[in-house]
């Protein structure tokens, strides 16, 4: 049995998305085996975000500074604006390294049955951001779900009377998924977006 205090520490690493009582114990043991280098780092690391967190006034990103490193960097093309629902989603986004541009964090979407209303996500800010001017494209990048495609057709007609080009991201099959292991929704939205060959 072990302490009370390491039973806390496990307690806490099993409420971490993706983590459950048996990976967050073996993840406590792997940390006690090490205690004189990794517990010590993963201490020291925690103790440095929680004092400086904050999240971006201008995006909504979480960072350790205001505006965060993607809207200070001067590299960004500030004409592109991309429209995430989450930070999960910006930070997944930005990893790829293939959008250049800015971005805003609505912090959730639409959706009836949780009773997420406009008015609970940054719409307001978004069209502030827009009707600044600078802003050549907005590229709505939600989730394919119901909720996600409302909201991104809730933000282009709200955005469209702003002289920028409405864009979204593009739905439908996977590189290298089979047709016979998709589903429905998947291969209707890819047979909707089909393109000329050539």
């Amino acid at each position: 049995m072990a302490s009370q205090e390491i039973e806390a520490l496990s307690a806490a690493l099993a409420r971490l998305p993706g983590l459950g009582p048996r990976s967050a114990r073996r993840a406590v043991l792997w940390l006690v085996k090490r205690r004189d280098t990794a517990l010590g780092q993963l201490v020291e690391a925690l103790a440095a975000v929680q004092e400086t967190l904050v999240e971006c006034s201008t995006c909504g990103n979480v960072d350790t500074r205001d505006p965060c490193g993607i809207c200070a960097d001067p590299r960004r093309d500030a004409r592109q604006l991309c429209v995430v629902e989450d930070v999960a989603d910006l930070w997944a986004l930005d990893r790829a390294r293939l959008f250049t541009g800015r971005y805003h964090v609505l912090g959730g979407r639409l959706s009836a049955l949780e009773g997420v209303r406009p008015e609970d996500l940054s719409i307001g800010r978004l069209l502030d951001r827009v009707a600044e001017g600078g802003v050549d494209e907005v590229v709505l990048a939600m989730n394919a779900t119901l909720e996600g495609q409302t909201t991104a057709h809730y933000l282009a007609e709200r955005l469209e009377t702003y002289p920028v080009r409405i864009t979204q991201l593009a739905h439908g099959l996977p590189v290298g998924g089979e047709l016979d292991y998709l589903d429905e929704g998947t291969l209707a939205q890819a047979l909707r977006a089909r393109r000329p060959v050539g």
